[in-house]
């Protein structure tokens, strides 16, 4: 379409890592990127000011959590998500299906990285009970926030995104566990592709009648868990995929990945799509896995992590991850990292954020979040800008091996 597109750049010896231009209706996205993650319209603690003052490009934010909280309907009629949150710039959707499977068996955010030994297609976390339960034609699930039951099938999916406005949003994908066997993974992926036709299906319909509305790319969700077959296939069959001559405007890459295989599955994945499309991996933001994947032909990423841990005190330097909880902080005036350019550490000492987490003043979350936003954000720009000058393996090398020496 007219309004999104995306221009490859600079490419690695491998083929598959590459630098690139998306284009949105709401700017340029210059990959790779990180996306910082707003879930509920918001990026925790943070004014929307602030997330484009660290150098953000773009935003995230869930299906799920806004059709619940405050309606899709009324985000719509706001004039869309960005407009709703004040953020000028390209914005992302998901497609619900994460949390309503991780929420739906009491997992919370995170369904598995290690299942190391653990097969059950019956996955559900220890004292919790299910709240999803997937069919062919959808999820029904309860809400975990009031009880109240809801259907999720790719139609309903489609219609809330569209509502919600963003320019890049993601097809409704079942999110399967390490934990599940082999023939679940395989029925799962049948579903997938199907509710895959359906969800371009849908995505046709909702252009043609939100007439005058800007262009939403959807992303088809390539699944497969850690079998190389099914992970190549799904990707054969993601970008094959045409529906009413419309076809998929780039591709996700989700599920739960063994870390230690990480840049492989994204390797197979990347060989199987089309070049000149953008591949964004859901939800990773640790420095070895952005190497990894970016390697592996990866652009876009996101994860709440950055924002989750800097809540909790954890602060993310070059030199690794450190508590400015902890004692030794309590009378240091130096900032959380020397030479970062984040407004935190321009103006704040470790001392100082040590006093408001032990205070518990909300200040302390929203300026710990700041400087993790932008060491992430930074990070990724400069792998970026390592892929352009030739010279990503050394970056990787000294990168990694400074931040894990501890």
């Amino acid at each position: 379409m007219a309004d999104f597109g995306f221009t490859p750049g600079a490419v690695l010896e491998n083929g598959l890592g590459r630098t690139g231009v998306i284009q949105t209706p709401h700017g340029e996205i210059r990959t790779p990127a990180f996306i910082a993650v707003g879930t509920k319209a918001t990026v925790k603690a943070v004014l929307p000011e602030a997330v484009a003052g660290l150098g953000a490009q773009a935003v995230l934010a869930n299906a799920y959590h806004l059709y619940l909280q405050p309606g899709s309907d009324i985000v719509d009629a706001a004039g869309g998500l960005g407009t709703f949150m004040n953020w000028p710039g390209p914005t992302f959707t998901d497609s619900g299906g994460f949390q309503v499977m991780s929420l739906g068996v009491g997992f919370k955010k995170v369904l598995a990285m290690d299942a190391t030994g653990l097969v059950d297609d019956d996955v559900i976390a220890p004292g919790k009970t299910r709240l999803a339960h997937v069919d062919d034609e959808g999820v029904t699930f309860t809400s975990h926030l009031n009880g109240d039951r809801h259907r999720f099938t790719p139609e309903v999916s489609m219609r809330i995104q569209h509502e919600l406005g963003a320019d890049i949003m993601f097809a409704f994908d079942e999110c399967t566990t390490l934990l599940n066997t082999r023939g679940y993974q395989e029925s799962s992926l049948e579903r997938t592709q199907a509710w895959a036709v359906r969800c371009l299906a849908e995505h046709e319909r909702q252009t043609t009648e939100r007439v005058g509305k800007p262009y939403q790319a959807l992303f088809g969700v390539v699944q497969g868990a850690q079998y190389e077959d099914l992970r190549r296939q799904a990707a054969r069959d993601l970008a094959a995929l045409e529906v009413d001559g419309r076809s998929f405007d780039g591709f996700g890459i989700g599920g739960a990945l063994e870390k230690e295989n990480l840049g492989t599955i994204v390797g197979w994945v990347a060989e199987e799509l089309p070049f000149d499309k953008p591949r964004h991996l859901l939800g990773i933001s640790e420095p070895d896995d952005f190497f990894a994947a970016i390697a592996a032909g990866a652009d876009t990423f996101d994860c709440v992590m950055p924002s989750r841990v800097a809540r909790n005190g954890a602060i993310y330097t070059a030199q690794g991850r450190y508590n400015v909880n902890t004692a030794a902080n309590r009378r240091s005036f130096t900032p959380l990292e020397e030479g970062c350019d984040c407004y935190t550490c321009a103006n704040y000492s470790r001392a100082y954020l040590h006093h408001l987490f032990k205070a518990k003043e909300m200040l302390a979350s929203t300026l710990a979040t700041i400087h993790n936003e932008r060491f992430t954000v930074r990070l990724v720009d400069d792998i970026r800008a390592s892929i352009e000058a030739g010279r990503f393996a050394e970056f990787r090398e000294t990168f990694l091996g400074r931040f894990y020496a501890k």
